[in-house]
């Protein structure tokens, strides 16, 4: 008599995953003279810049960057609305993104006819959640601004999203987020790691912020990534720590409840994001209860069914990103979503005056 071992769909899903992990992490080792070259290209490239051979442009209004070294999720959406929320009752604001897998090209200021597929879902987001702001995306930042700073109505300041590598513009103030799961130190080039350029270009930042901590971390590992930053800084360079602090209540566009009352209620959570865990931890979602798509998805009709099948009737809640791509989409009684904002892990007193007196600073002298 044979015996067959019939797998549970669990089971075959865990077993294709460990697979494709270990097929992945066996290709990125054998790319591993790929990412030496990358490196150097890299490299080069920001010798040339630094040395003047190839040129940056200045500008006379304070232009603050976000960025990485490495690709993923580093938390840049809520930086960025974190400062817009710091200067937007003092100074004329401007965000110029590139417009991540946007079906539009060029310059774009954003207007009453702009849709998330026009502008791209974060700009979108800023779009809806910060109405006194000018929202803009151009894939040439040189070019972004420029058109900016002709209109009429221009910015004072100018918030550059994902534009730590972008040396044709020079920023006056960079920020350098690195996740605490995830640092840059520990970190290798593409295509083995997730590194964009080498270690080294950190030195580029006025300012790094370990992002997602969690909450309640403490000040020995505080100090323990602070010394493994500082081994790769010149300079002395302040290093703080900020967390995702989440909205106490769900929202549609017709109510909101709780997150308590929520986390009971038999629901579909939807996440087109890098790292959704936390997200869904934080709704205390079961996995059979979740949909996950690649970050920054663009969802299709047959998504759209799909989810619907998924969710049969019961209310479906998503981050606010997928919101942007979703409203519409779904029906308006059943789409929920969660905001969420970069809060700092012991006191946002040094963020906030270091960016205030630049931008004061930048001001006067422009």
């Amino acid at each position: 008599m044979i015996r067959i071992n019939k797998l549970t769909n669990k089971q075959a899903n865990i077993k294709i995953k460990n697979s494709y992990i270990r097929t992945m992490n066996l290709l990125r080792k054998l790319l591993f003279p790929f990412a030496i070259l990358y490196g150097w290209i890299t490299s080069a490239r920001n010798f040339l810049f630094d040395v003047g051979f190839l040129k940056s442009r200045s500008f006379s209004i304070p232009v603050i960057a976000v960025g990485n070294l490495s690709v993923g999720g580093t938390g840049k959406t809520p930086q960025i609305e974190y400062l817009i929320r710091l200067l937007s009752d003092k100074y004329k604001i401007a965000t110029l993104s590139r417009g991540y897998k946007r079906k539009s090209e060029g310059f774009v200021l954003a207007d009453a006819k702009v849709t998330s597929e026009i502008l791209g879902d974060e700009p979108y987001q800023f779009f809806q959640k910060f109405p006194q702001i000018q929202v803009a995306v151009d894939a040439n930042r040189v070019n972004g601004i420029e058109q900016l700073l002709s209109e009429s109505n221009k910015p004072e300041v100018i918030l550059l999203d994902d534009a730590f590598q972008h040396r044709k513009v020079k920023a006056g103030f960079y920020i350098m987020l690195t996740a605490y799961d995830d640092l840059f130190c520990d970190d290798f080039m593409l295509p083995t790691g997730n590194l964009r350029e080498v270690r080294s270009g950190v030195n580029r930042a006025n300012m790094i912020v370990v992002t997602k901590c969690p909450g309640n971390i403490v000040s020995e590992k505080m100090n323990e990534i602070r010394k493994k930053i500082e081994d790769y800084l010149k300079v002395d360079i302040p290093i703080l720590f900020s967390y995702i602090d989440y909205d106490d209540c769900v929202y549609s566009e017709n109510e909101k409840i709780s997150v308590t009352d929520f986390q009971v209620v038999d629901k579909l959570v939807v996440s087109g994001i890098a790292k959704p865990e936390p997200f869904f931890a934080y709704l205390q979602a079961v996995k059979k209860s979740t949909m996950v798509f690649p970050d920054h998805h663009n969802f299709s009709e047959n998504d759209i069914k799909t989810i619907l099948d998924t969710a049969n009737e019961r209310k479906i809640v998503t981050t606010e990103k997928d919101f942007v791509r979703l409203k519409g989409k779904l029906p308006v009684d059943q789409l929920y979503y969660l905001p969420i904002k970069s809060s700092f892990v012991t006191s946002s007193d040094e963020f906030n005056k270091k960016i205030l007196e630049y931008v004061g600073a930048s001001t006067r002298n422009s």
